[in-house]
């Protein structure tokens, strides 16, 4: 199996590609892609940059030139939902794009000519990545320790929806307004939807699994790039360590 591995600022995927061992480096379409092995498991690692449509592109590139046989999305989100606090993780259970808007033409949020106005992701795909965030927070202690000293104290991890789109959600008003309209959505971030879209279209599973940097406020442009700079690579890079330890 050959695994996928996105994220969308170079600061998370940095520390991943630095393990890769065996590395074959191939550019294509303004991205770098790196081939190896990862604890392991044979992936393709790239940094997709902001945005669904750069997501997107970068998606279908693995899909079609390196034939991954599955995708791993990771990287930070804005906190949508109240229980959620900067540190805490979430794993998309179905993926919206919250810009989606061709009404009168068809229902709000509705991808065109799908039908569908989310991507679900399966429920083994969900457990098993659930089972390796599970195995991170509790095992890590090394790492929650550095946490805790960052004000950072018992993070926890989440199933939920996730909404994605060209907007940086950071106003009181945008996260509001983001509740009205999608109510089950626990987080926002600019890729997963549109890689979700990608690979329901050539069949190739998905998970998507987000770092929580910041409460998408006012202050969010802050403590987002603040998170990104000190945790976030940690965080992902020993997130999928224990993922593919379950997938090998």
């Amino acid at each position: 199996m050959l695994l996928g591995i996105m994220g969308a600022m170079p600061e998370e995927m940095d520390k991943i590609i630095r393990e890769i061992i065996n590395k074959q480096i191939v550019e294509r379409g303004s991205r770098i892609y790196y081939q190896g092995e990862l604890f392991g498991q044979e992936v393709v690692a790239v940094f997709s940059r902001w945005g669904k449509v750069a997501a997107a592109t970068t998606a279908t590139n693995l899909i079609l030139e390196f034939n991954v046989d599955r995708i791993v999305f990771t990287g930070v989100a804005g906190a949508i939902s109240p229980e959620l606090n900067v540190g805490d993780v979430v794993i998309g259970q179905r993926l919206y794009q919250h810009d989606m808007d061709a009404r009168p033409l068809m229902r709000r949020f509705e991808i065109p000519l799908t039908g569908k106005t989310s991507y679900e992701i399966p429920l083994q795909n969900i457990e098993t990545m659930s089972q390796a965030v599970h195995n991170f927070l509790k095992n890590d202690k090394e790492f929650r320790k550095i946490l805790t000293e960052q004000q950072i104290s018992n993070p926890k991890m989440l199933i939920g929806d996730i909404a994605s789109g060209d907007l940086f959600i950071s106003s009181t008003v945008m996260k509001q307004a983001l509740i009205k309209n999608l109510p089950s959505v626990v987080c926002a971030e600019m890729e997963g939807g549109a890689v979700a879209q990608v690979c329901d279209d050539y069949g190739v599973p998905i998970i998507v699994v987000r770092i929580i940097s910041d409460s998408a406020d006012e202050e969010a442009h802050i403590s987002a790039i603040g998170f990104v700079n000190q945790h976030a690579a940690d965080y992902s890079l020993s997130i999928l360590k224990e993922y593919i330890g379950l997938i090998k």
